[in-house]
């Protein structure tokens, strides 16, 4: 099993900055996509920003030009770096990856509990 864990959440004003960190661990034959979606009050999940294996990424249109996605530590640790925050970044950030724990085992989707980012004055 993929176990993931995400870190750096907490309150800052607009216009702030944070970094956002998930560490994978346990189990991992492979990981091809790591990524971040994020869960309003009252809303869906919906996808933040991507990152392949071999470094392509995608954002949603929401945070293009402010939020920078990347991987590092040999492709097991993905980070989320966001400037220029608004009100509406509001939202708990679940850390994602998608890869399988066990070359014998099919693709799966990893989730981590998730990190509250709050924007506000």
């Amino acid at each position: 099993q993929v176990r993931l864990v995400e870190s750096g959440g907490g309150l800052v004003q607009p216009g702030g900055s944070l970094r956002l960190s998930c560490a994978a661990s346990g189990s991992i034959f492979k990981i091809d996509v790591m990524g971040w979606y994020r869960q309003a009050p009252g809303k869906q999940r919906d996808l933040v920003a991507t990152i392949t294996s071999g470094g392509n990424t995608n954002y949603a249109d929401s945070v293009k030009g402010r939020f920078t996605v990347s991987r590092d530590n040999a492709n097991k640790t993905v980070s989320l770096q966001m400037n220029s925050l608004k009100p509406e970044d509001t939202a708990v950030y679940y850390c994602n990856a998608h890869g399988r724990s066990r070359w014998w085992e099919g693709l799966m989707d990893y989730w981590g509990k998730g990190t509250l980012v709050t924007v506000s004055s």
